[in-house]
Order: C-alpha cells, then sequence, then structure tokens
C-alpha cells in the first residue's frame, strides 16, 4: 500500500515544484539546476561509494560484521538512483542520504523496524587474525569403505 502511495505522490511533488520553481526562475535554469544535481550527485555518489566498497573490504578481511557496510552501500546506491531522478523532491532525498549521520539515523530507523530471526557470523570456518596459518574449522569423521561405489563428490576430475 505504501508503495502505490509513493508512486502516486512523488510524481505529483515533483510536477508541483518544477511548476513553481519554474516559474520564479524560468525553464532554462531549473533544468540547469536539475542537470547540476544529476552530475554533482554522480561524483558524491561515486566518492562515497568507494569508501563503503572499501568498509566493506576491511570488514570481510577482519572476518567482521559486514551488514553496516553493506546497508550503507545500499542506501547510497539508492540515493545515487534518487540524485539521477529527474525532479527536485528525488534530489533532496538523495542528497539528505548521501550525508552520513542522516544515513545512520535512516538505519537505525529500518533496525528497530526490521525484526532478525536468526544470524550467524563464521560458516564453518574461522581465521585468527593474529595467526593467518592456524584455520578452525569442523569435519566429519567418513565411515569406513564398505565396498559400494561412492558418487563423484565433484571436488575430483574423472
Amino acid at each position: 500500500m505504501w508503495l502505490l502511495i509513493a508512486f502516486i505522490a512523488v510524481p505529483l511533488i515533483e510536477i508541483g515544484l518544477f511548476i513553481q520553481v519554474g516559474g520564479l526562475i524560468g525553464l532554462w535554469p531549473t533544468l540547469g539546476i536539475v542537470l547540476l544535481t544529476a552530475i554533482a550527485g554522480t561524483w558524491l555518489v561515486r566518492m562515497q561509494g568507494a569508501q563503503a566498497l572499501a568498509q566493506l573490504r576491511g570488514s570481510l578481511n577482519d572476518l567482521s560484521d559486514p551488514t553496516e557496510p553493506i546497508a550503507h552501500g545500499a542506501l547510497i546506491l539508492l540515493a545515487g538512483a534518487l540524485l539521477l531522478t529527474p525532479g527536485f523532491f528525488t534530489d533532496a532525498c538523495g542528497i539528505l542520504l548521501l550525508i552520513p549521520p542522516v544515513r545512520s539515523a535512516v538505519l537505525a530507523y529500518l533496525a528497530r523496524r526490521v525484526r532478525v530471526e536468526r544470524f550467524t557470523v563464521g560458516g564453518g570456518y574461522r581465521r585468527d587474525p593474529h595467526r593467518p596459518d592456524v584455520i578452525d574449522g569442523e569435519f566429519y569423521e567418513m565411515p569406513e569403505d564398505d565396498g559400494r561405489p561412492r558418487p563423484p563428490s565433484g571436488w575430483t576430475r574423472h
């Protein structure tokens, strides 16, 4: 239901803003502002996207929880889509999402509204960052060979 309201409300808001701003400053300055925000927004999204990607790489290298960098990256991607969409309202929303404290507030709000059923860190092995040559893992002992042929495991060539 909220999505339907957004699909109806956002274009109406944009049309109203185009009419108001165009009436105040004229057609060409209005189009120039829209084009300028798209170019500036693309540059900002690129810069912040690279920072979010570096944070994600760092968290993956440290084997720490990558959900926050992924969420920030998703909101930066959404900001880029909003900035590339022509309009003043979507540009304002996109620029707001590029401000890190605003992004953190949006993520905090979403975290309160979302319930995680199950979350595990480390899917079977764990590296100790202080001892990179040691891998902690799980193993299972296979039963003795009873003479029956086994299907290929996928790890060997035939």
